[in-house]
């Protein structure tokens, strides 16, 4: 009997596992499951946090417990995978490994390349997502995926999942180490509060408690504190595949018939079409879409805005409010990450990379298509869509009127009536001092003019905008690239990513 190893990294769970499912699935096979912890995600260039690393443990730990309840075991192992992987064949450990196709990119990528040159391996890809051989050396697909994307994706979805093994045999291969020793050796001591527990049960826990509240969902998605208990907070648990997509859109159909479930239902093929983004071109992680903005204000880099938005006080609450939400829990619903990525690129007239990898460190939930892309779009660097600047003052109006979100994150503010919340200096003097809210000692005064910053962005993006589009438009391999949805440039993408309408499934 062959030793398969199944080799899990971001789908930590049993149900849903297409290469688990094909291991035990097989008579010859003798199914070895493990996880090898990296200690590049652990060193000085990770890009996670420590309160992301303990729920991938916590994940890593209720996976184990899923295969012990089923008679096989999980082997827990450390060091470079690819030497680890290739050192468990060549001294005949295991015969063969199956792994779930993720879509990654930067080191992750070329591992997976690497991986695919060995014969005992064997990716699945049962995720929905294109994925053409022929690419240009950049790496951008040369077929449009956007002509098969639409079936496979609803196919993927409707498509039953795989089920999880009954029973499993013993794992022949010992683990040699111990998720507490792995935290241990690499300091793991998360800062953050409010995170979700990492696994399968917690996951499904969640999964149930929002399928039966889903018609809730469009009033909470927007509104930052509502959207903090409110919506699925399912996305650390995609991200670390403690679940898949398709679990969540078929639990979803077993809810209530409402406008919150079409909700759901496009936002998980949007996961989808993000995801699809990365595997067209694995640079958004790097650097701009369209070339006409590479670099673009790269070198334009004052330390102090920067610090100021990280550390969430550029003297604009709702912006400072959101940071620290980002900093201190590790979430941000999508209006507010779109709201500081635009103020961080257009206002502040940072480069998007700058800030991209700071929200991605801190966020529990992190995807790479997700964030980069969305990061890239917020920040115009595809080109063929009108820019969007989002006003802080505005947002606290439509989205925090009684002030929850910024008094909770921003507490030296308040005391201050809530007309004052969105533009504190504006706050007259006598109700300053009536309320004790000294704007300038004890909150600061805006680190820039808004107004004027966001003209400026608005005239310089439209004197590229002939240019941008020039690109897309003549240069196939840019529009494969940017995976520009079927609606084409008539329309504003982004007003439907972040909940201004509905999308059909025909549109993309």
């Amino acid at each position: 009997m062959r030793r398969v190893l199944v080799w899990h990294r971001a789908d930590l769970r049993t149900a849903d596992n297409a290469a688990l499912a094909a291991a035990a699935a097989d008579d010859a096979v003798h199914p070895v499951p493990a996880f090898v912890f990296d200690p590049r995600y652990y060193g000085p260039d990770s890009l996670a946090c420590d309160a992301r690393r303990q729920f991938v443990h916590e994940s890593v730990r209720d996976l184990r417990r899923q295969y012990r309840d089923r008679g096989g075991d999980l082997a827990l192992l450390h060091g470079d995978p690819r030497e680890r992987l290739r050192t468990l064949l060549d001294e005949g450990a295991v015969d063969g490994i199956h792994v779930n196709r993720d879509v990654t990119a930067r080191r992750g990528r070329e591992r997976d390349q690497r991986l695919g040159e060995w014969d005992a391996v064997r990716f699945f890809a049962d995720d929905g997502i294109v994925r053409p051989d022929e690419r240009a050396p950049d790496g951008t697909v040369r077929v449009d995926t956007r002509d098969d994307w639409q079936d496979q994706c609803e196919a993927y979805f409707e498509a039953d999942p795989h089920p999880r093994p009954d029973d499993l045999p013993s794992n022949p291969l010992d683990s040699d180490v111990t998720v507490e020793a792995v935290a241990d050796r690499y300091d793991v001591d998360p800062a953050k509060r409010a995170v979700p527990e990492g696994g399968t049960v917690a996951a499904n826990e969640r999964l149930s408690w929002f399928r039966e509240n889903v018609a809730d969902y469009p009033a909470v998605v927007s509104p930052p504190a509502a959207a903090e208990d409110g919506t699925s907070r399912l996305s650390p648990y995609l991200a670390a595949g403690c679940l898949s997509v398709r679990q969540v859109y078929r639990a979803v159909q077993d809810g209530p018939d409402c406008r919150g479930k079409s909700m759901v239902e496009s936002r998980l093929f949007w996961n989808r079409h993000y995801a699809q983004k990365l595997a067209d071109w694995p640079g958004w992680t790097e650097r701009s879409v369209n070339p006409v903005f590479r670099g673009f204000r790269r070198e334009e880099h004052d330390p102090e805005l920067v610090a100021a938005w990280r550390e969430g006080r550029t003297g604009f609450p709702m912006v400072d409010a959101a940071m620290r939400a980002l900093v201190e829990t590790g979430f941000l619903n999508f209006r507010m990450r779109a709201m500081v990525a635009s103020f961080f690129t257009y206002v502040l007239r940072e480069w998007w990379k700058r800030g991209a990898d700071f929200m991605y460190h801190h966020l529990i939930d992190a995807d790479p298509a997700i964030n980069y892309t969305q990061w890239q779009s917020q920040a115009g660097l595809v080109g063929v869509h009108p820019i969007r600047v989002y006003d802080p003052a505005k947002q606290v109006r439509e989205y925090d009127p009684d002030g929850a979100f910024v008094r909770e994150y921003v507490p030296e503010l308040a005391p201050l009536p809530d007309e004052h919340l969105p533009r504190p200096a504006k706050a007259p003097l006598a109700v300053q001092a009536e309320c004790g809210v000294e704007v300038g000692e004890d909150y600061p005064y805006p680190v820039v003019d808004f107004e004027a910053r966001a003209d400026r962005a608005r005239e310089e993006m439209a004197r590229l905008h002939d240019r941008a589009t020039e690109a897309i438009d003549e240069v196939p391999r840019i529009r494969r690239r940017a995976s520009l949805s079927r609606r084409g440039r008539g329309s504003d993408e982004r007003d439907r990513e972040t909940g201004g309408g509905q999308t059909r499934l025909d549109e993309f």
